[in-house]
């Protein structure tokens, strides 16, 4: 069956006060995508995000993101006044997130919802908790932790809570006992509001796809609790970490610091770990694509310490045999396989045999650095199409720095005449595709440039901060979207 959907993470949601949010504009977008006939709203890892502000540098892959809850709906409860909200400086540029300003003023007011709360004693609250005590306990803890040793990272604290000694961790919970209440009622309001908008969305037959970043960052409570699960020496010093070799892209390739995985132990346990990961992901979302799948065949290890990718090596992943160990738990599941970048034989068999759709980027069609081929012609039916994803510029920004004879080919493939509405060609061009699945970023629809685009991989400083502008998704476009969704065979309803 032939569906579309759009691609906007939620941070870029036009709420009030500095960043994308729960609010009644999430609501909004949803009411947008149905009009606009959509099946899907595609959007990026909801985890607590950190230093570099990137969703796939988690502290923890359970947890939510304390941005995301809607202030608005905590003024409606009486925990917080307007005025509270008002006297925070979140920044003033609706365009770009000022993660620093949001950082200095969201927990100032989520503290004083909590302390008005008054929420410890109330049922609903304390079943949450109890319901999700085997990840919530040690994130709160964690995080309590991490605010009494200023920020730093599990690695540099005291060793007895460093190493999670019986003692060291009674004592720390009784010390900071408030705060470990206040990180669990974060994670209260951002499950009562995330659940309640994806209700929203499944009711107008929209489902969320969700992405599942095969790492976990090494400062996170998933790496602090489970050290049996990494690459990590006796005294929990990462001995490899994850990354890309370079490329035509980049001549030193990606570090991207994360632990490694210790095969060989998740076997020995049935991938338990993986399957409760996974399993609560499904909660979360209708569609989980797995990011760097190709990970599970063989992943790339660089030796720890060194500050380039350059002198890593290639080690087998658990292939199959974590896919079958799914679908025997958890039965058959919509995945989205990002099989992106060089890939291997052994790596296409993998995906085939998952019988999981892959995915193909347009821009990389028309990028003579691609090794793969991304062209439209080849596609198979069970793949995602997009124009671009999070990792790559907007449409027009990509096309205006294409070299001379990209662009040349390109205009030659798609019979581009001229450079008014170019990013409509591209997005033409997706939607006829045989791929069962398009999925178009919203920046795309809107017609912007480079300075709305998302994140350039391996940089710190720029990414994750584009907004769209409130009133941006106009019932006219809705309506435009709407009419190639449908005549090329992709409208639901």
């Amino acid at each position: 069956m032939r569906k579309s959907g759009i691609l906007m993470p939620v941070s870029s949601i036009p709420s009030r006060y500095g960043i994308g949010t729960f609010s009644r504009q999430a609501y909004a977008f949803i009411d947008s995508l149905e009009k606009a006939g959509q099946s899907y709203w595609q959007i990026l890892p909801l985890g607590p995000t950190g230093y570099g502000d990137s969703p796939y540098q988690s502290f923890s892959t359970f947890a939510g993101n304390p941005y995301y809850i809607d202030l608005e709906a905590l003024i409606e409860a009486g925990w917080l006044t307007r005025a509270d909200c008002d006297g925070c400086d979140f920044g003033d540029d609706d365009e770009y997130i000022d993660y620093e300003k949001i950082y200095l003023s969201r927990f100032k007011v989520l503290k004083k919802a909590f302390r008005n709360s008054r929420i410890g004693k109330e049922a609903e609250f304390q079943a949450f908790v109890e319901e999700n005590s085997d990840w919530l306990d040690d994130y709160a803890l964690y995080m309590a932790v991490k605010n009494s040793f200023g920020g730093r990272s599990w690695s540099e604290w005291d060793e007895d809570i460093k190493l999670r000694r019986p003692a060291a961790l009674k004592r720390y919970r009784e010390k900071y006992a408030e705060e470990v209440d206040f990180y669990r009622f974060q994670q209260y309001l951002f499950a009562g509001q995330w659940f309640a908008l994806k209700e929203y969305a499944n009711r107008k037959k929209i489902e969320i796809i969700g992405d599942i970043p095969i790492y976990v960052a090494f400062d996170s409570a998933d790496t602090w609790a489970n050290p049996e699960l990494f690459q990590l020496d006796e005294t929990l010093t990462p001995t490899a970490v994850a990354g890309c070799p370079p490329d035509s892209f980049s001549a030193t390739g990606q570090l991207w610091g994360n632990p490694l995985y210790r095969w060989d132990y998740h076997k020995k346990t049935g991938y338990a770990w993986w399957m409760k990961r996974i399993a609560y992901c499904y909660k979360l979302y209708d569609v989980v694509r797995i990011d760097h799948f190709r990970g599970f065949d063989e992943y790339y290890s660089i030796p720890y310490g060194d500050e380039t990718a350059e002198f890593g090596h290639w080690e087998k992943g658990p292939g199959y045999d974590i896919f079958r160990t799914m679908k025997t738990q958890l039965g058959r599941k919509a995945v989205i396989a990002e099989d992106l970048g060089f890939l291997t034989k052994s790596v296409i068999d993998l995906v085939k045999k998952t019988g999981y759709p892959g995915m193909k980027i347009l821009q990389f069609a028309f990028d003579s650095r691609e090794e793969n081929d991304y062209l439209p012609h080849n596609y198979a039916a069970n793949s995602i199409v997009y124009t671009g994803t999070h990792d790559n510029d907007t449409t027009i920004g990509w096309f205006s720095q294409l070299k001379r004879k990209d662009k040349r080919f390109a205009r030659k493939y798609l019979n581009i005449r001229g450079n008014k509405d170019i990013q409509w060609v591209f997005i033409r061009a997706a939607m006829a595709s045989v791929s069962d699945t398009c999925v178009i970023p919203m920046q795309d629809y809107l017609g912007l440039g480079a300075e709305a685009r998302i994140n350039i991989p391996s940089t710190l400083g720029t990414n994750w901060k584009w907004r769209m502008l409130d009133g941006a998704f106009t019932d006219e476009l809705a309506e435009r979207i709407r009419e190639m969704t449908k005549l090329y065979g992709r409208l639901q309803r």
